[in-house]
Order: structure tokens, then C-alpha cells, then sequence
């Protein structure tokens, strides 16, 4: 189970302990995030995807069942092109599944990732604000989360040197080709998506953020052998607003996988 820009495995607490029977639940943090080192990397893409690589390899695991979302599900993408033979599925929600055009954003989200990417402003936005946890997520969850829970999501980025990864993930995203070197990877695996046979689910709510009905439209028609599943109203954390039917969805596709 891979999280994104900027949760932890914190985001899957309520979705892991029922899919327990269906086999070993794996929720790793990725580096600079969560409950994992921070060590001094530029934290592009690459780096990201090294540390889950060596992990992956490291613990030996094979017969996997990705699930993944936001930034999670482009480094799970890239690992499954670059490993077919240890995948079984794939399942995500609110994925990257390709690059992005400044075109298709709402307003509202070429705003922000405008400003993210915009030198001193995105700086001030992320380490001054630290915006993605006051500003950005809230507006992107239906129900409100407890205290508790916010303490959770921001104890890793108390500190402003810590909160490098939340600013670096809005600017890794490939939008009108940019960065080139990401958008080389987001290609080859949405290429690769709409190829390989491996069976795939999409969860997705409305509207939804990144997957909206243009983009969930676009999965149906290009990506092979997929599956969706709507899960109800929601944006982007939708782990948060439908844990319970992630989950009941979830367990039953994997156990129809292991089966097959």
C-alpha cells in the first residue's frame, strides 16, 4: 500500500486491518515522510522510487497486490513496468495514470499547482504555510478530521526542513512535458498501462480530483484488463471519506485474484 504527497501509511489505518485475511498488508513510508529518515536528498521522483525499490528487494517480496494512490500509484506504476513478474494487481485510487496538460485542470488546481512550482512563492507556500496540511488537504477531505488525527498527518513536518518532499511532489508532476525527466517515466508507464494484461481496479469517487470523469473516461477507453468501482462523494483523500468501502471493495478483488 503506497501513500502520496503529504500522508503516510497513516492514511490506510482504516483499511488494513480488514483486508488482513486476504494476506500480508505491507504499508510502507516513503523517505522523508511518515516515520522514515529524512535524509538530505533533492527528494525528486527518482529518489523516492530507489529507497521502494531496495525495500521491495530488500524484504524479498513476490505475489504482490499494489494499492496505491496519488504519487504512491506512479512509483507502484513504474515499479510493476520495471517488475511484471512479481505483480498479481494493481489497484489505486486518485492515481497518476498519465501526464498532465495545464489545459485540463480546473482553475482552482492550475492555480495551485502554478503557484507550488513557482520559485520563492512555492517555498513560502510549503515552508512558511505549510500549506499541503493547512490549506490544501482539508479542502480535499468531505468529512472533518479530529485533532487527533491532523497530529498524526503533521508531526512529520513540524520542523521546516523537514517539509522538502511536500514541495518537491507538485513540482515532479510532468505538466506540457515539464519536467522531461518525469514525464519520460509518467509515458512509459501509462503506455505500459494500456498494454500489459496484469488486472487492474480503479476506485474512484465524484467528482474526484485527479481522477474526474474526463480522466476516468480516458482509463476506461486506454488502460487494459481495468475494473472500476464508484465508492460514493469525494475529492482526493478518499481514504478518509470511504474507508469502509475501499476496503470491502479491495478485499473482495484481491480474493477473486488469488482464486484466479
Amino acid at each position: 500500500m503506497l501513500h502520496g504527497n503529504p500522508t503516510s501509511s497513516y492514511l490506510w489505518r482504516n483499511i488494513t486491518p480488514q483486508l488482513k485475511k486476504q494476506g500480508r498488508c505491507i504499508a510502507p513510508d516513503l523517505v522523508g515522510m511518515g516515520a522514515s529518515d529524512q535524509p538530505p536528498l533533492p527528494c525528486r521522483f527518482e529518489d523516492h522510487y530507489h529507497f521502494l525499490n531496495r525495500f521491495i528487494e530488500t524484504i524479498g517480496l513476490e505475489e504482490i497486490h499494489l494499492v496505491m494512490h496519488d504519487w504512491g500509484s506512479a512509483l507502484g506504476f513504474y515499479y510493476a513496468m520495471n517488475h511484471p513478474e512479481k505483480i498479481r494487481s494493481m489497484a489505486w485510487m486518485e492515481g497518476l495514470v498519465k501526464p498532465w496538460s495545464w489545459g485540463s485542470l480546473k482553475w482552482q488546481y492550475r492555480l495551485g499547482f502554478g503557484l507550488l512550482r513557482m520559485p520563492i512563492i512555492g517555498e513560502a507556500l510549503i515552508y512558511g504555510l505549510n500549506a499541503f496540511l493547512t490549506l490544501i488537504m482539508p479542502r480535499l477531505i468531505y468529512r472533518k478530521l479530529s485533532r487527533k488525527e491532523w497530529r498524526h498527518y503533521k508531526e512529520p513536518f513540524r520542523n521546516i526542513t523537514s517539509r522538502k518532499p511536500m514541495l518537491m511532489w507538485p513540482r515532479e508532476i510532468p505538466i506540457n512535458g515539464r519536467p522531461a525527466r518525469t514525464y519520460r517515466i509518467v509515458w512509459a508507464y501509462s503506455s505500459w498501462l494500456q498494454q500489459t494484461s496484469i488486472p487492474k481496479l480503479l476506485i474512484y469517487a465524484t467528482p474526484g480530483a485527479i481522477i474526474n470523469q474526463e480522466t476516468l473516461n480516458w482509463c476506461r477507453y486506454h488502460i487494459k484488463n481495468l475494473e472500476t468501482k464508484h465508492i460514493g462523494e469525494g475529492l482526493h483523500y478518499l481514504q478518509e471519506d470511504h474507508p469502509r468501502a475501499i476496503a470491502q471493495t479491495l478485499s473482495g478483488w484481491i480474493q477473486k485474484q488469488i482464486a484466479s
